[in-house]
């Protein structure tokens, strides 16, 4: 026994010294865990047993290519009429969610090339002048059916419910027709023949136009008189944006328009020889309006520097050097030669550098005279009378020249 007692610490000892088999035992059935965590193993052939099939197998479902996803689930499409097709759009669906981004992201629409448009004259004005249409929002087939369908075949056509397009819309009661398209380039535009025979020698040079709704009103005024183009300088509101295109009423696609010049590029837009004129609303006669001799109305008027805005540095306006400009009523003649016209905005009026490149072609101001005491005409009203004035100055002159070509004085 007592060979026993001294035999029973080595005993213990050997039991649990390390690969003793406790420590044996423990050892298996951690091994026994870590193989149940284990992920199945998938056992490939050796690869002279693949093929050229199972290698292309092997590489697709390699850890770097992972197996694609499953298809999407297949989209209800219905018939429109001969070759046109249009999708049933699913709840959530994507595409939605960009109208909402495009109308309000002018940075969006800059940097993708898309713009918006709603209602059926906005888009059917679009579509005959060449616009390129991306995809088309309707709630009824009937939309479709006031359009051109050949020019509808190059479009993804999405069926929507009219409630959806309603909780899009700006409008307070839509048509329940949206259509994304591609940013239109004026040169590769076909605008309205009947537009282009009506074209006369007279542009339009907006400087600072900020209103959306007075530059598109202005636009529809400048389609109206026949302008040949409308160029926009840096700082007017962008002509895409939602609210310009309603009160455009189409004439985006009716004329060129040009947007987002600096002074410095003006010039290159504008025909050779032409004559540049600003409109203005202060009559030189004085504050009261009394009396000096309309030749003494077109006395030259030396305009004072403006104060700088928020949007202008402070010291790049000192020491700027306003040129003097004739002045004269905007009834009286002032197309003798084709003729710009600048309507500046109603915050910020007319910029030095507009005032600079009328004194460089030897342009005036036209002044639209108003009752003593009232404030300055709206930007939109006062575009729309010079324009018009403008009109009517280059018909009669081209109507006295064909009474001179028909009946020529004998000397």
């Amino acid at each position: 026994m007592a060979a026993l007692g001294r035999l029973a610490p080595r005993l213990g000892g050997w039991l649990l010294r390390p690969g003793g088999p406790r420590e044996a035992a423990a050892a298996a059935g951690r091994r026994g865990v870590r193989a149940l965590r284990r992920r199945p193993v998938r056992v490939l052939p050796p690869r002279k047993e693949l093929g050229a099939a199972g290698e292309k197998q092997e590489k697709q479902l390699s850890p770097k290519n992972p197996p694609p996803p499953p298809p999407p689930p297949a989209v209800e499409r219905s018939s429109a009429g001969p070759g046109l097709w249009y999708e049933k759009a699913a709840p959530g669906d994507r595409r939605l969610g960009k109208v909402v981004t495009i109308a309000k992201s002018k940075k969006f629409r800059d940097h993708h090339g898309k713009v918006l448009l709603e209602g059926h004259r906005l888009i059917k004005d679009a579509l005959e002048a060449g616009a390129v249409p991306q995809t088309l929002f309707f709630s009824t087939m009937g939309h479709l059916k006031l359009l051109p369908e050949a020019k509808l075949k190059q479009a993804s056509l999405v069926k929507v419910k009219f409630d959806d397009i309603k909780s899009w819309s700006d409008l307070i009661t839509p048509q329940g027709l949206i259509g994304i398209f591609s940013k239109p380039d004026h040169a590769k535009m076909s605008y309205p023949a009947a537009q282009l025979t009506s074209s006369l020698p007279l542009l339009l040079i907006c400087d600072n136009i900020r209103d959306p709704g007075n530059l598109g009103t202005i636009l529809r005024s400048a389609a109206g008189a026949g302008c040949e183009k409308v160029l926009l300088t840096k700082g007017c509101v962008d002509p895409w944006e939602p609210k310009v295109l309603r009160a455009g009423m189409g004439a985006h696609f009716r004329l060129p328009i040009i947007a987002n010049l600096d002074w410095e590029s003006v010039p290159s837009n504008l025909p050779a020889g032409i004559q540049v004129c600003v409109a203005d609303n202060k009559d030189p006669r004085g504050a009261d309006g009394a009396g000096s001799a309309p030749d003494s109305l077109k006395a030259p008027v030396i305009s004072k520097p403006k104060a700088a805005s928020e949007y202008e540095d402070e010291e790049e306006e000192e020491g700027v050097c306003i040129p003097e400009l004739l002045a004269q009523y905007y009834y009286e003649s002032w197309t003798q030669n084709p003729v710009a016209v600048v309507i500046g905005g109603e915050t910020h009026g007319l910029s030095p550098d507009a005032l600079h490149l009328a004194a460089s072609t030897g342009g005036k101001r036209l002044v639209i005279p108003v009752v003593p005491g009232v404030d300055s005409l709206n930007s939109a009203i006062a575009a729309a009378i010079v324009l018009f004035e403008g009109k009517r100055q280059l018909l009669q002159r081209h109507k006295q020249e064909d009474e001179r070509h028909k009946f020529p004085v004998v000397g």
